[in-house]
């Protein structure tokens, strides 16, 4: 049984042998987890652009050296990505056609993969500073939600921003941006906080993916940039072939979150 005490490495075996299939907010403190996407090679030159334009939703953390390749030796010792992630989305065309939890019968020698930085990880310092993580305390994955900002584009890739969303007092937002300036390969500060309308969404009960969680009076949400948004890129440009995670069930690597903070 996987217990919040669990190593990086515990928790990937755990996944391995799909005894934990679920989101993975909360888990292994002190440890970067991240957002998985795998294309094909004849798109990976295209979605790296795409990186490099869209830092704050896709942060690169690392990426596979040779297309095939199942480990990624800086990010995870003995890491194998086909099974070492609780949950897997499957697109074809850029249409979601599976979710499943081990990706060993679809993998394909052309295949690279890349490691995008998660909020997950900055939420230890934000608890360590003493700030609620609302949907920890409520035990459900993050609400996160397409909003009406736009990606800068890279060939095909294109696309609408994602954002997660943690609900705190206005003092409170004001911290977790001092916080979160410090780690700009997990998202970084916040995007936006308050009317959420201002960025494009309609209905915070709602969320696109995730759930919802409460929201006490005098609180604000606060919206920061998320992984989830190479998934729509991808949707936009109709790829032809890609693997993700399934959102909120991130890879958790070996790498500390303090080797990301900038001071």
């Amino acid at each position: 049984m996987l217990t919040k005490q669990a190593n990086p490495a515990e928790i990937r075996q755990h996944c391995r042998l799909q005894t934990h299939t679920g989101n993975t907010s909360g888990l292994a403190a002190g440890f970067v987890q991240a957002n998985v996407v795998i294309l094909p090679k004849a798109d990976a030159a295209e979605f790296l652009q795409f990186c490099q334009l869209n830092p704050k939703p896709c942060p690169l953390i690392a990426m596979s050296g040779q297309p095939g390749d199942i480990g990624i030796a800086s990010a995870a010792v003995e890491l194998d990505i086909r099974t070492d992630l609780p949950s897997y989305r499957i697109f074809h065309q850029g249409e979601l056609v599976a979710e499943q939890t081990d990706i060993r019968e679809v993998w394909r020698d052309d295949l690279v993969t890349f490691l995008l930085g998660c909020s997950f990880s900055f939420e230890e310092a934000l608890l360590a500073d003493g700030l609620e993580i609302r949907n920890i305390t409520e035990q459900v994955n993050v609400p996160m939600y397409r909003t009406s900002i736009r990606c800068q584009p890279a060939g095909k890739f294109s696309g609408p921003m994602v954002v997660s969303m943690r609900p705190m007092k206005p003092a409170d937002a004001i911290r977790a941006i001092q916080i979160c300036s410090r780690f700009p390969q997990v998202h970084g500060a916040p995007v936006h906080f308050g009317d959420p309308a201002a960025i494009g969404i309609a209905d915070l009960s709602q969320p696109d993916f995730g759930d919802a969680v409460s929201i006490k009076p005098g609180e604000v949400p606060v919206f920061w940039a998320c992984g989830v948004t190479p998934q729509l890129a991808i949707a936009e440009a109709k790829a032809e072939f890609c693997i993700t995670h399934t959102p909120g069930c991130m890879l958790v690597t070996d790498i500390p979150n303090s080797k990301l903070a900038l001071f």
